[in-house]
């Protein structure tokens, strides 16, 4: 059985990231998955790093927070992730953010043998998808800003712990969209989750 990890990281119940989230999950789960699914803000993930997260290098040993502890044996076990969050200032939300920083740590999701070195990826999870909404239209973002987020999950976060297929899909503008376009936006979700599986 296929197990994919969904994270949802909005902090407002019945917000459109919230149907976004719950359409890819209940769709996995009718293909047959079994679907880890964290609503990060709900289930209360402290995003703050402690001085004793900091470490790059060597393998973490624990932490003394069960619930992230939790969350860096599940990751080791996918075989993709999901990642559902708004663009908020070209930046994944704070919680998400903290999720990264606390969760895929070296001897987790990661192997590195100097600071300079090249990492080695330890997650068997070989695909993701990122399900982003934005107000942002599509021109500006790429004229002014570069697409920022592209830039995260493709090519600082993910290929760094050893997922190579990075797929990622933007739903814009969100807040003058329609009932119509924001049901056609959750059937392209559930499409792009279940391509997953290919």
């Amino acid at each position: 059985m296929t197990r994919i990890g969904v994270y949802l990281a909005h902090p407002r119940p019945g917000s459109f990231n919230h149907a976004l989230s719950d359409a890819v999950v209940r769709h996995l789960r009718d293909l047959g998955c079994e679907v880890l699914a964290h609503d990060l803000c709900a289930e209360g993930f402290a995003p703050g790093l402690s001085a004793d997260e900091t470490e790059t290098v060597g393998a973490v040993t624990g932490t003394p927070d069960p619930q992230v502890e939790m969350h860096r044996a599940e990751v080791a076990t996918l075989d993709a992730m999901v990642f559902v969050h708004p663009n908020w200032w070209g930046m994944p939300p704070a919680v998400l953010a903290g999720w990264v920083q606390r969760v895929m740590v070296p001897g987790v999701a990661y192997k590195l043998g100097a600071a300079e070195g090249e990492p080695e990826g330890l997650l068997k999870a070989g695909r993701a998808l990122v399900l982003n909404t934005s107000d942002t239209p599509a021109d500006r973002e790429e004229a002014e800003f570069g697409d920022p987020l592209h830039r995260i999950w493709s090519a600082c976060v993910l290929p760094y712990v050893g997922v190579t297929d990075v797929r990622r899909v933007v739903f814009r503008t969100v807040t003058d969209s329609s009932d119509e376009t924001r049901a056609s936006w959750l059937d392209q979700a559930r499409q792009h989750a279940a391509a997953l599986l290919a």
